[in-house]
């Protein structure tokens, strides 16, 4: 069996975030069903559905319909909830309270329900009803401020880091919410936010500023402590080289043919090599200039020094160790064929995640989870003629 198929999740989630954190418990086995509005495909929160980014966050889940604006429908999600262990939800912090699907409103029908909530700030405080976007996050979280190159000015992460770390952040919490129900026996209010999120992620860069005071800045491709780590050109590219510490240092000098270095008091110690930043990598760049991406990858690995290319993303595929890792996953999907999507990086050895089932069409399995909660044909066609689902 999956690691989590004795749970039953309800997903009431859109856009990423919260379809990043329910992909994580859909992969490893959770029940997982998917609520949408009738008209979710109109609205295209997420893109198109058969596009690659909807199709590569909802996999392995069913999907059924209900209209939220209609009491009939909040009855048929507290009847789903009554045997549910999770719920989860990214609404606006006041939409979940006005449709009667809160935490509360919840927690009334089900006392063990793990209720999971995602919004752009947080569930109170000032800024609770302002719309949470990713790239605010960042910029309010200060990854924008040490992205890029000194003195051109901020740049977003070329992923949406916020949200996907909400995503994952949330699944944990979630996790944590259920082990602890094991020895409780009562559900809780599990809440995570955009902001926090990004603020969390800065991890060291955050410490430096509340230990010591310091407001790190730019960088580029350079590392803010450990030097010389950062981006070199070769004769036909570049490579990242990562050299913390002085023993690694001295591999590298070896590697390079600079043994002359490391007793060289301009860079024999990690506070010389910080102040002399600009010459060190510039002698770097001088030898990595003379031969190939590839020779070099190869030549400081023997010596043990972290380095690696830089790939373009139809370069990541193609590596043999990403192959061997099984990143590039395969499913079936009964429009598109079978479709190549991103592999989960968690392993297991007893019990492994797998990519069941591709992203389902939009309803696709309305009539049969009506008809486990006990609906007879009669119920469900008045469900479909009035709208209710």
């Amino acid at each position: 069996m999956a690691a989590l198929s004795r749970f039953k999740i309800l997903d009431l989630t859109r856009v990423r975030a919260g379809p990043t954190c329910v992909r994580q418990l859909a992969d490893h086995g959770a029940e997982v069903i998917k609520i949408e509005a009738p008209d979710a495909d109109k609205a295209q929160l997420g893109g198109p559905r058969h596009g690659s980014d909807f199709q590569n966050l909802h996999r392995n889940k069913r999907a059924i319909t209900l209209d939220l604006k209609q009491p009939e429908a909040v009855a048929i999600l507290k009847k789903l909830a009554e045997t549910a262990d999770v719920i989860v939800e990214n609404f606006r912090p006041d939409v979940k309270d006005r449709l009667g699907i809160g935490y509360e409103a919840m927690r009334a029908v089900n006392p063990r329900i793990i209720y999971a909530s995602m919004s752009g700030f947080g569930e109170d405080g000032p800024y609770r009803m302002r719309p949470g976007f990713d790239q605010i996050a960042q910029g309010m979280g200060g990854i924008m401020s040490v992205t890029g190159e000194p003195g051109r000015g901020p740049m977003r992460a070329g992923i949406p880091i916020a949200d996907l770390t909400t995503g994952h952040f949330t699944a944990q919490g979630i996790l944590i919410a259920l082990l602890e129900r094991e020895i409780s026996g009562e559900g809780q209010w599990v809440q995570t936010n955009l902001l926090a999120s990004q603020i969390a992620m800065m991890d060291f860069q955050a410490s430096r500023y509340l230990m010591e005071g310091q407001v790190p800045g730019q960088a580029g491709n350079d590392h803010p402590t450990n030097i010389p780590t950062g981006v070199f050109a070769t004769s036909d590219g570049h490579i990242n080289i990562a050299t913390a510490g002085t023993p690694i240092f001295v591999r590298l000098c070896k590697a390079f043919g600079m043994e002359d270095c490391v007793e060289d008091e301009m860079f024999s110690t990690a506070k010389a090599r910080s102040a002399n930043r600009k010459a060190l990598n510039a002698r770097i760049e001088a030898i990595t200039r003379t031969n190939t991406s590839a020779y070099w990858v190869e030549r400081l690995n023997a010596q043990d020094v972290p380095c690696g290319p830089i790939y373009t993303m139809d370069q990541v595929f193609a590596d043999p160790q990403v192959q061997h890792l099984g990143m590039a996953a395969k499913v079936s999907h009964p429009v598109l064929g079978e479709i190549s999507i991103v592999g989960q990086p968690i392993k297991l050895s007893r019990t492994p995640a797998e990519i069941r089932t591709a992203t389902p069409e939009l309803g696709a399995d309305t009539d049969s989870v009506l008809r486990e909660l006990g609906y007879d044909a009669a119920a469900i066609a008045d469900f479909h003629a009035r709208q209710v689902v």
